[in-house]
């Protein structure tokens, strides 16, 4: 049974980088009307996120349900993407 806290925290590391690239929801929208969201500081946020996530796969490999190990290589998938990394 997959970890709820590690579900939550690749699930919050792929939003945020999601957020950054475009997909917007009210928070991110208000950002974006202030002009808090310009594209090079969206892509970095966007690469930090990745790098995250690269990195706790990195960390955890072999340590992870297969679940959570699904959900983590899909979402630097999405995210490699999206990048075009």
């Amino acid at each position: 049974m997959p970890n709820l806290e590690f579900v939550g925290l690749v699930n919050s590391l792929q939003a945020t980088a999601e957020a950054a690239l475009g997909d917007l929801n009210a928070a991110t929208a208000s950002a974006a009307r202030d002009g808090l969201l310009d594209e090079s500081r969206a892509r970095q946020t966007a690469e930090r996120s990745l790098r995250l996530l690269t990195m706790l796969a990195e960390k955890t490999r072999g340590n992870l349900d297969f679940t959570e190990a699904e959900l983590l290589t899909d979402a630097i998938g999405s995210l490699r993407a999206r990048l075009g990394n």
